[in-house]
């Protein structure tokens, strides 16, 4: 159990992290159905399958790290959280306030930090790193959305 525990803290609290951020934009969520949206864009039903199975993967490459013996951990767990409220930010800016254009710079933000954190996982281990590849991927899909988004409305 001592061992499975920093995996159950670390998917708990991300997985927190991100259900609070839902919850505080869920009346402003149908926003998402009225936009004008780029053909690409999937149904607003898939957001929170597609995030939840993102935080998981997450939160373990994290646990990963935390359960290392890498002489930056400490340093890679602080980027951790910070991603962490950055990604926490974003939806507020985008769906509660509606203000696409500088929610699609502090997207760039979250990529960069995402972009950096994966690389920096991987080179303490591989597995973190490779962990991290579909949420590069999935920022880089919001990346278009958001500023499709932008374009359109």
């Amino acid at each position: 159990m001592k061992k499975k525990l920093p995996y159950i803290v670390s998917i708990g609290i991300t997985l927190a992290v991100g259900g609070i951020s839902a919850l505080l934009i869920k009346d402003s969520f149908e926003v998402y159905s009225a936009l004008e949206k780029p053909a690409a864009a999937p149904p607003g039903a898939v957001f929170p399958i597609v995030w939840s199975i993102l935080y998981i993967l997450m939160a373990i490459s994290a646990a990963m790290i935390y359960t290392s013996d890498c002489s930056s951990r400490t340093a890679l767990i602080e980027l951790y959280f910070i991603q962490l409220i950055v990604n926490f930010i974003w939806p507020i800016i985008f769906f509660e306030w509606q203000l696409f254009l500088p929610a699609f710079i502090w997207l760039i933000l979250l990529w960069v930090l995402v972009l950096i954190m994966t690389v920096l996982f991987y080179m303490c281990r591989k597995t973190a790193g490779y962990l991290l590849v579909p949420y590069l991927i999935w920022i880089t899909f919001a990346g278009y959305l958001n500023f499709s988004i932008y374009l359109m409305n």
